[in-house]
């Protein structure tokens, strides 16, 4: 009796220490079951990440297109409008020289009248006094049209040379008080207004 249980209690140990080997081999894995949803969870979340970072990508490409396209436009409609400015200023510049030249011409009509009439009447006149005195209205006349212009004679003679205003033609001996002055003036010097149209051409004392 007493060996049958020596024999029960060896073959109970043998099993008992198989169990504990086998234990001890087996990993310590989760619940199957919860570690598949746990991986199906993880790819949902990480489809539903990418998902929403494509769309704010797209929405962010998308306002960017929009942008490029508003600034397309208002380069296009700028361009226009300066294009059509610049048509404008110089349809407008040209306009304008014709027409101050126009008035001028206006203006002159009546002294090239009054010569054409000077000049009739010297054929046949024998007072060269009424002459001259109709040449000299007529000088008067024309002179007013261009001083009503803006046009002003230069002053020349017996001022100091001065090379924004005069012209040297040449050289004179002069006396110490005429060195560097205008002691004769060739052809007179006009302004436009601040603007020299014509030096005067001069001699400069030396």
């Amino acid at each position: 009796m007493k060996k049958a249980d020596g024999n029960n209690l060896a073959s109970w140990w043998s099993k008992t220490k198989k169990r504990m080997s086998k234990e001890k081999k087996a990993p310590d894995t989760e619940n199957p079951e919860m570690t598949a949803e746990s991986a199906e969870v993880a790819d949902t979340t990480t489809a539903t990440d990418g998902a929403t970072t494509a769309t704010e990508g797209e929405d962010v490409a998308a306002g960017l297109r929009a942008q490029i396209d508003e600034l397309n436009q208002k380069y296009l409609y700028l361009m226009s409008e300066f294009e059509n400015y610049k048509r404008r200023t110089s349809k407008e510049r040209l306009e304008l020289f014709k027409t101050a030249s126009k008035d001028l011409v206006v203006e002159l009509l009546p002294v090239l009248d009054d010569f054409e009439r000077g000049l009739q009447v010297m054929e046949t006149a024998t007072d060269v006094g009424s002459v001259k005195q109709g040449v000299d209205l007529v000088y008067t006349k024309f002179r007013q049209v261009l001083q009503g212009k803006g046009l002003s004679p230069i002053e020349a003679s017996g001022t100091m040379f001065d090379p924004e205003l005069h012209e040297a033609i040449s050289q004179a001996p002069a006396g110490e008080e005429q060195v560097n002055k205008v002691i004769q003036e060739v052809e007179k010097g006009y302004r436009l207004g601040d603007t020299v149209v014509r030096y005067a051409k001069v001699i400069v004392g030396v």
